[in-house]
């Protein structure tokens, strides 16, 4: 990133442009059709889970395209979205597999669209089915994504989806702990299991909101362990925001994973978008900058903000398999450029960014 002067308000500056590392896009923009919804986690799974009996493929393409076309308005050159496989008692792929994958190709030259199923541990606890499904991922997508919570067989699920994305040349995204119930142990069987395999593939544990209940010497163990294993966390405020502490009142607690305490333990840290307007989170727009200004508030992320742009550049690149851009040494097609005096401009803004290397161009003409 570069400093902008102190010329005032038509200061501008440049950054990489923006990974987006962990969205929704089969899900998005279908809260409008859903009535009244609200609730826990498990509402929003419910909810979702009606409407998506109503999904067809020409639906579920116009909802990720304008989705896509957000993230490509905010500056992205990376994006992982997560679709759910099958019925989630499946060996097969879903429809919104078959739309995803398509459009993956559809908008290659644009962003670099990667496509996660998301599966459950019970499901990939079973060695034939996640063989099957790592051999039909790796036919047409480069990332294996599973749900861990509470399931019974979820050690043995985490354990195959080690074995078959090692099998198959695959990245490793988990749902993990998106809850704060005492107890949940899907993180810590995560990371033992990367640290113990030696896995080199990237592995990215989205949510981990169970981890706000360790302190003390528990928390700086499970920090140790996690900075050992090489696994990446990506935080989701504005998903765990809205559904997580839910209690009849005002919630007391925010339901962010530790983001300040992973970072200082040298734990890799991301921040994702998640959910838009549908059953997880009703309002939002797909924008990294929106998530991390989100982010920064709720998990106490103070000034100078430019420390935490990496969490939506370089190091949600690296999370996701990507080969992170650097300003220095860049070419000016990688960079965006920003009318900002300052981060908190840049963060905060609404204005679409330029790509410095048209702005290069327009000013030479």
């Amino acid at each position: 990133m570069r400093r902008p002067s102190e010329s005032g308000p038509s200061s501008r500056m440049v950054i990489p442009k923006l990974t987006e590392c962990h969205v929704h896009l089969d899900k998005c923009h279908t809260i409008s059709r859903m009535g009244a919804v609200g609730g826990d986690l498990s509402a929003a799974i419910a909810a979702q889970t009606k409407d998506r009996e109503t999904w067809t493929a020409d639906d579920i393409r116009m909802r990720a395209n304008r989705g896509l076309s957000e993230l490509i308005d905010a500056g992205c050159q990376a994006v992982r979205t997560h679709v759910d496989w099958g019925d989630f008692s499946s060996e097969a792929p879903s429809k919104a597999w078959a739309v995803l994958t398509e459009l993956a190709q559809e908008y290659r030259g644009q962003v670099s669209l990667q496509v996660a199923p998301l599966i459950g541990a019970d499901i990939l606890a079973q060695p034939e089915a996640a063989d099957t499904i790592g051999r039909l991922i790796a036919a047409s997508g480069d990332t294996l994504g599973g749900f861990v919570l509470n399931q019974r067989e979820r050690l043995a699920g985490i354990q195959n989806a080690f074995r078959v994305a090692e099998k198959y040349g695959l990245a490793l995204d988990f749902h993990v702990d998106e809850g704060l119930d005492d107890g949940l142990d899907g993180l810590t069987m995560i990371a033992e299991t990367a640290a113990k395999t030696g896995f080199q593939g990237p592995v990215l544990c989205g949510h981990a909101c169970s981890l706000t209940n360790l302190s003390g010497d528990p928390l700086n163990k499970q920090l140790d362990l996690l900075f050992r294993s090489g696994v990446t966390v990506v935080t989701l405020p504005a998903t765990n925001l809205y559904l997580q502490g839910r209690t009849a009142g005002t919630p007391e607690h925010r339901g962010l994973t530790r983001v300040r305490e992973l970072r200082a333990a040298g734990v890799p840290v991301a921040v994702g978008t998640d959910n838009v307007q549908d059953a997880f989170c009703p309002l939002g727009r797909h924008d990294p900058r929106q998530a991390l200004a989100q982010a920064a508030l709720a998990a106490h992320l103070d000034p100078p903000f430019g420390d935490y742009l990496p969490m939506i550049t370089t190091i949600a690149a690296k999370a996701i398999g990507q080969t992170p851009t650097y300003v220095d040494g860049a070419e000016t097609g990688d960079l965006l450029l920003f009318d900002a005096a300052s981060t908190s401009d840049l963060i905060a803004g609404m204005e679409r960014p330029q790509v410095l290397a048209d702005v290069l161009q327009g000013e030479a003409l």
